[in-house]
């Protein structure tokens, strides 16, 4: 799994917008279908837990396990 550090280079390398900086980073990127996609990051260094990476991936990135590989 990756860390929240991994998710954060992954975030600013593709074109999300850090939007606000409190307790957590927060991001958001209008997809190509012009929605809002939203996704807040820990400021731990720690790895994702299972269950909750896969919801981030699938909910909030809308992207692959192996898009996310090639991009971070």
């Amino acid at each position: 799994m990756p860390t929240w550090k991994e998710l954060r280079r992954f975030l600013e390398h593709n074109g999300w917008e850090l939007y606000k900086d409190t307790d957590h980073y927060f991001y958001r990127k209008r997809s190509e279908d012009g929605s809002m996609l939203f996704t807040k990051v820990s400021k731990g260094s720690e790895e994702i837990g299972n269950n909750l990476w896969r919801r981030i991936l699938h909910h909030e990135l809308k992207v692959t396990q192996e898009y996310f590989n090639k991009k971070k």
